[in-house]
């Protein structure tokens, strides 16, 4: 059997909540790792912020990485957009994933209390792809612009950008990252989400490989990790049903499960085939999700 790519299992359920939250709809980091006698042990956490969530995560990894264990690390935002978005926008880069990275990350202001821009970022998305309220779209009402409408303005044509990526197809029932605010909103976490990512990113280098932009858009083994210390993947946890405990939040229920679904495909030597696409994917596909739009483990 393969040996295991990975010793510990982290989960982000992220949020785009305005000020600080906890409980349903907040951020939740679920953490699967060995304990002192080497078995698998599942801890919780609950910060009430994106800036708490982000330096509870760098804790979690720094000690992760003083036991010299490699972590699987996934966010449940999307982690690119859909293919031509950074042509549409005119960002220079060989990688266009990396450049939207860098435009997102220049753009968005997110608090230590959570205040953030998201919808100013949408907004000025719009004014430099169409000048009206599309594609992005979803506000509350004080936050409406002429670029920014609480409802869709229209529907996607064959000459827009696409409304879902491959991948949100692939995932049946994953939302559009268009969608700013309602439940499912992943267009918001995404804006506030990416800039995080980028910045655990920054702070450790090359030993964050970010899946399948940096690894490639295939099966992985544990030659290709070595020196490796964390791998960065989408997740939607939606996709693995749970069932919550008594009184169990949904939020923790899934970050628990998504994290043991995927600690036991690397104990079953399957895991590293779960980075491959399926084999009737098209090649086209193949190639914006590794330079663009990136894809959901798993689906």
């Amino acid at each position: 059997m393969a040996p295991r790519l990975f010793s510990a299992y982290v989960v982000v359920d992220w949020s785009a909540a305005a000020k600080p939250s906890t409980g349903p709809d907040s951020v939740w980091i679920g953490v699967l790792k060995r304990d002192a006698r080497f078995r698998m042990h599942f801890e919780s956490h609950n910060p009430p912020t994106r800036a708490a969530a982000e330096k509870l995560l760098a804790g979690v990894l720094d000690d992760l990485k003083k036991r010299g264990e490699r972590a699987l690390v996934g966010f449940d935002f999307p982690l690119g957009f859909p293919r031509g978005f950074a042509s549409a926008l005119n960002l220079a880069g060989d990688a266009p994933w990396q450049a939207v990275w860098t435009q997102i990350d220049r753009m968005v202001k997110d608090k230590a209390d959570n205040t953030n821009n998201r919808f100013g970022v949408g907004a000025e998305i719009n004014r430099r792809l169409t000048g009206g309220p599309f594609p992005f779209w979803g506000c509350p009402p004080k936050d409406t612009l002429t670029t920014l409408q609480p409802k869709r303005s229209r529907p996607h044509g064959p000459d827009d950008l696409p409304e879902f990526r491959h991948a949100d197809l692939a995932a049946k029932g994953a939302a559009s990252i268009w969608k700013l605010y309602y439940n499912g909103s992943v267009g918001g976490q995404a804006i506030l989400g990416i800039p995080a990512v980028r910045r655990l990113k920054a702070a450790r280098g090359e030993a964050v490989r970010v899946w399948p932009f940096e690894t490639g858009y295939r099966a992985l083994s544990a030659a290709d990790l070595d020196g490796v210390e964390v791998v960065v993947a989408e997740v939607y946890p939606s996709l693995i049903k749970v069932q919550p405990a008594a009184g169990e939040v949904k939020d923790l229920a899934q970050v628990r499960a998504a994290a043991e679904h995927f600690a036991r495909l690397d104990e079953a030597g399957k895991l590293g085939a779960a980075f491959a696409p399926g084999k009737d994917t098209p090649p086209d596909t193949v190639v914006d999700a590794e330079r663009e739009e990136g894809w959901i483990l798993g689906a």
